[in-house]
């Protein structure tokens, strides 16, 4: 897959650093993600944003395995989005975090937030997918469109790999007749 064109500045750039932003009229734009932040601040006020561009890190996890995270800024009228990603190829996958904040916020503070987020995240481990276990009966992750199923079945990330609905099924049942809770929460969120 390569890059995109973002139809405000023509610059190349990588489908992960772009997005779809709608307009008045119904149309919707292809934009990098500083031309949109740029259109946010415009039509909000905020002349006085920064658009900062944070370079990937490398972060280890309790297994000793290296994950990279790219960070992605945007103004969201009168918030900031801090989201930090993992990539497979030139697409979103694995790992996902998110932070808010006021839009006077220190986007550096943010950061720094962000960072202890996904260190706690790297610190445990929910799934044995040698043994194909959840491990202390907890499991953390997101939602994702599973490409298979035509999203007609969810497919989960956890510890930053893949897991089919049919799997994590697979691994409840061996807890039949147990109670379970289900907690949804938006992305900045902690759980």
């Amino acid at each position: 897959m390569g890059q995109e064109r973002c139809e405000q500045c023509g610059n190349q750039t990588p489908p992960w650093d772009t997005i779809h932003c709608g307009s008045g009229d119904g149309r919707y734009e292809l934009l990098c993600t500083q031309c949109f932040n740029a259109r946010i601040a415009e039509s909000t006020g905020f002349t006085d944003f920064e658009n900062v561009r944070f370079d990937p890190i490398r972060m280890i996890d309790c297994h000793g395995e290296p994950h990279q995270f790219h960070f992605q800024l945007r103004l969201l009228g009168d918030r900031i989005a801090l989201d930090a990603f993992e990539l497979r190829g030139e697409l979103r996958a694995g790992y996902r975090f998110q932070l808010i904040c006021e839009v006077d916020g220190d986007v550096f503070v943010l950061l720094g937030r962000l960072v202890e987020k996904i260190r706690r995240a790297l610190s445990v481990r929910h799934i044995d997918f040698h043994e194909r276990r959840i491990i202390d009966s907890t499991v953390r992750g997101h939602i994702e469109w599973d490409e298979s199923q035509a999203g007609r079945l969810p497919l989960v990330v956890v510890d930053g790999k893949e897991l089919s609905w049919d799997d994590l099924g697979r691994m409840l049942m061996s807890t039949e007749g147990w109670q379970f809770r289900l907690d949804i929460a938006d992305p900045s969120e902690e759980l």
